[in-house]
């Protein structure tokens, strides 16, 4: 029988984890129930940057899951405070692929966002367009435009950051293209490789620890894709788990030099341990 030591808290992954699309997995209000009742702290941390932390509550809470702000960590809002961190304060203008989920936490942290170059505006300079910095992530409205205000800006020197790099994202229907895809084709025109704060770096892992106090000898991330959650894990040197319900699948592992402390089948199994 499988077990559970040295438990200080969970980092959970969302997607593939607690739902598909607006769908929750089964088991997900006894989920958060038995977490609750045992006292184990979590956060919600997700490479996807489409939401806001506030969106990612009230998601939760439509499914009948209560959590607090506290608990809520996307890489969107990892992307925004890696940046103020460690980059100078003369670099403060952002042009962004992406949606309120990436552009709230950036404006929360000081940064301005940019405008698209086309279709061209007649009072427009290269004053007001050019960015210091481009930033991509899940952008469900993304069109040629960004792409090409993107490519100017790579062009003309701006750096390069990426909230993940997913290539797929799973949905009710099945897995659509997620942001990799952006990030491989501005990389096919620009030459210009992005640097990606979100899973399979130890970053997004890192700012959990220091919300929930815990280390990463005694923390679990719990998620459903190999190459993001669970090699991020080990990156981070943390333990992990693998649920099935999501990206991976136990055949995976057979072409891969890593795996997951722990597969169980959904989230509903995790419960029943952590029961026991």
């Amino acid at each position: 029988m499988q077990t559970i030591n040295n438990l200080g808290g969970f980092i959970i992954d969302m997607d593939g984890v607690l739902w598909h699309g607006n769908k929750p997995l089964p088991g997900l209000i006894e989920f958060f129930s038995t977490l609750r009742e045992l006292k184990i702290p979590f956060v919600l941390a997700t490479n996807n940057a489409s939401l806001t932390q506030q969106q990612y509550l009230t998601k939760l809470a439509n499914m009948g899951v209560e959590v607090c702000a506290e608990e809520i960590l996307t890489s969107s809002m990892a992307t925004a405070c890696y940046l103020k961190e460690n980059l100078p304060t003369s670099k403060r203008r952002v042009f962004v692929i992406g949606e309120s989920g990436l552009t709230e936490p950036l404006q929360q942290q000081g940064f301005e966002i940019t405008s698209t170059y086309y279709p061209a505006d007649p009072q427009a300079t290269t004053e007001n367009i050019w960015a210091d910095i481009v930033v991509s992530g899940l952008d469900r409205k993304l069109d040629w435009n960004k792409l090409a205000t993107a490519t100017l800006n790579l062009r003309a020197g701006a750096e390069f950051y990426a909230t993940n790099a997913d290539t797929t994202l799973p949905t009710e229907l099945g897995e659509v293209m997620g942001n990799g895809g952006v990030l491989a084709a501005l990389t096919a025109v620009t030459g210009v490789k992005p640097i990606v704060i979100g899973k399979p770096e130890p970053i997004l892992y890192q700012q959990a620890f220091e919300i929930l106090g815990t280390d990463k000898h005694n923390t679990i991330a719990i998620g459903d894709r190999l190459n993001t959650d669970i090699l991020g894990a080990v990156n981070a040197g943390m333990r992990s788990i693998m649920v099935l319900t999501g990206v991976s699948s136990e055949a995976d592992l057979a072409d891969i030099d890593y795996r997951p402390d722990w597969i169980f089948q959904d989230i509903q199994e995790i419960t029943r341990l952590l029961k026991q």
